[in-house]
């Protein structure tokens, strides 16, 4: 697997096997394959036909194991997509040493965001998106900073790490057309609504197309409750100017929440721009790219 952190966990089949003769002998004959694709902060691994191991590669990153087993199972019923609900919700052992997860192996496959860029799916994930703020939030918070004001004490420090990453990045990006647009959001009025459910990671890679339809929705890495828009950075990560106006219509965004919402997908970009700009270039270019969608004012 890819090396994407200075602090990265290395996991790899041996320990899967370990672990789930340990904790789940009924599993403990399936083959297990790594999987080629990789996310940010799991590495996967196939077991037999229908199953799945998620296993974070952050020091840290059990919580979000912890976080889907407690809120995916109430969250499914009321949603459109289906949500990978985990199975078994593992224990670290002495050589691997976080929480990890076992979870189905859903059907289809990860879309190229030139397969996404559709009304129909733009219309399919707006849904999602509606069905989503409408689940009860009562005992839930958030996992990260995403979904917090931008403005105020509570914004300080995205407000800094934005700054500091697009003052990084100013040979791959407008730098300072950006900080232009994260300074709007930021000037925009507050959120001043409840706070409502969102994914917080809505792109390409974790969504899954079934047959030719959006199917289902993965890996649940910064969610939580509060402020819609960070959830609107999907916007420009992986919609052109057709479909993110209809995007926008089906939400029925007001003006303030969509500048808020703009910022929040420089934002986001930006550090990922910064951080994967050397160990994942498709990861730097993608959100380049979701940069200039921003800022092409569609």
């Amino acid at each position: 697997m890819t090396q994407m952190h200075e602090d990265q966990v290395v996991v790899g089949e041996a320990d899967v096997r370990r672990l789930l003769r340990a904790q789940a002998p009924r599993w403990a004959d399936l083959p297990v394959r790594a999987v080629d694709d990789f996310g940010t902060d799991h590495a996967l691994f196939r077991l037999g036909a229908d199953l799945v191991a998620r296993m974070p590669i952050r020091p840290g990153g059990g919580t979000q194991a912890v976080w889907e087993a407690e809120w995916l199972p109430r969250l499914q019923p009321d949603l459109p997509l289906r949500l990978s609900v985990p199975m078994l919700l593992g224990e670290p052992d002495e050589d691997y040493p976080l929480r990890w997860s076992v979870h189905p192996w859903l059907p289809g496959r990860a879309p190229t965001r030139e397969e996404l860029d559709t009304p129909e799916h733009a219309s399919r994930l707006a849904g999602f998106i509606r069905a989503l703020q409408r689940c009860p939030a009562g005992g839930a918070g958030l996992t990260g900073s995403r979904g917090l004001p931008l403005q105020g004490e509570q914004g300080e420090d995205r407000d800094r790490l934005t700054r500091a990453a697009l003052s990084r990045i100013g040979d791959l990006v407008d730098s300072g057309a950006a900080e232009a647009v994260w300074q709007d959001g930021v000037d925009a009025p507050p959120w001043s609504g409840p706070g409502v459910w969102f994914h917080g990671d809505l792109q390409p890679g974790n969504v899954l197309l079934e047959d030719g339809r959006l199917g289902a929705v993965l890996d649940w890495g910064c969610p939580g409750v509060g402020d819609p828009a960070c959830e609107l950075a999907v916007a420009w990560n992986t919609f052109g100017p057709g479909p993110r106006a209809d995007l926008r219509a089906e939400l029925d965004v007001d003006e303030d929440t969509w500048r808020r919402g703009r910022a929040w997908a420089v934002s986001v970009a930006a550090m990922e721009v910064d951080y994967y700009r050397l160990s994942v270039p498709a990861f730097r270019d993608r959100s380049v790219r979701a940069i200039e969608q921003v800022l092409a004012g569609a």
